[in-house]
């Protein structure tokens, strides 16, 4: 049997810690801050990349470089015979489209898959190659499972401000100026490549029902969820240096999905979180893959 490992990067908001617990491997995301270069959960940790940001620090995202990728790769293929790797959705990084040219020299022994996700889904997306891997199939066999079903998730965001957006150019200074003083919380939609505008909301509680029913609309419309059929989409909560709020939204989602148990409340990734900043609140799903479903009996 072929062995296989999985990589991926900090952008799936695993730590070296967590990585490895589960067995799998994380290329660091880099940062630029003023003059200066870091790596998260290297040299960079979540207080110390709110701080900055708050503080007004000019902070770029950036990717692993061509030599740290190869070098891990090399590394790994000591011990293993086929990699994985999942990097960040292709629509908010270049760093797939480079792992992709770089694996063209490794004659098939390392497979990319570019299944257009980030943070808890794309998190979700690791433990899948990893169950996957478990079962015997090949890295080209789990890239094609992952990129095949890479549209089967949805994730929500709420806004707390609207700062960093306008800051990163996303919105002009008059929208951002015109929904301070509404008080707006925008939603956000992160469903394939892009980070997307979604609704507007005036309220937290508001904002939080939009997220709700909208999730609701996927399980029923794109993921299947029916009465009285065992429940087959995992639900995660994320958030952005606001833990206390992820944790009382916990408590709301699970009483809004009966029979559905939110699995993780992780920070967003620091990439995403850049450009949202501090005090965003957002709820995520992935469906099960077919392999998963049988294994639990659920016949949809």
């Amino acid at each position: 049997m072929s062995k296989v490992a999985v990589v991926s990067d900090s952008n799936s908001g695993i730590t070296q810690k967590e990585a490895k617990e589960m067995g799998v491997f994380i290329l660091p995301m880099p940062f630029t801050i003023g003059d200066q270069e870091f790596f998260e959960d290297i040299n960079l940790t979540q207080e110390q990349f709110y701080e900055k940001l708050k503080g007004g620090d000019d902070i770029r995202t950036s990717q692993p470089s061509p030599e740290q990728v190869m070098k891990l790769w090399d590394e790994i293929l000591k011990d293993h015979d086929q990699i994985v790797h999942i990097p960040m959705s292709s629509g908010l990084s270049g760093s797939c489209q480079s792992a992709m040219m770089l694996a063209e020299e490794y004659d098939g022994k390392v497979q990319v898959v570019d299944n257009q996700r980030i943070s808890v889904t794309m998190k979700a997306s690791i433990r899948d190659a990893q169950r996957l891997a478990a079962k015997g199939y090949s890295a080209a066999d789990i890239k094609k499972i992952l990129t095949d079903h890479k549209f089967d998730s949805s994730i929500y965001i709420m806004l707390d401000t609207l700062y960093y957006l306008k800051k990163g150019g996303r919105i002009t200074p008059a929208a951002a100026a015109l929904g301070t003083l509404l008080k707006l919380k925008p939603v956000l939609q992160i469903q394939g490549e892009k980070l997307d505008a979604f609704a507007k909301a005036r309220t937290i509680n508001q904002a939080k029902t939009i997220m709700i029913s909208a999730m609701k609309s996927d399980f029923e419309n794109r993921f299947g969820e029916k009465e009285g059929v065992k429940p087959h989409t995992h639900l995660y909560i994320a958030h952005t240096e606001n833990y206390e709020g992820a944790q009382l939204f916990k408590q709301e989602i699970e009483a809004a999905f009966p029979g559905v148990t939110v699995e993780d409340v992780d920070p967003l990734s620091l990439s995403v979180s850049c450009h949202i900043g501090p005090g965003a609140l957002a709820v995520a799903s992935s469906m099960m893959l077919p392999d998963e479903m049988e294994d639990l009996g659920i016949v949809l």
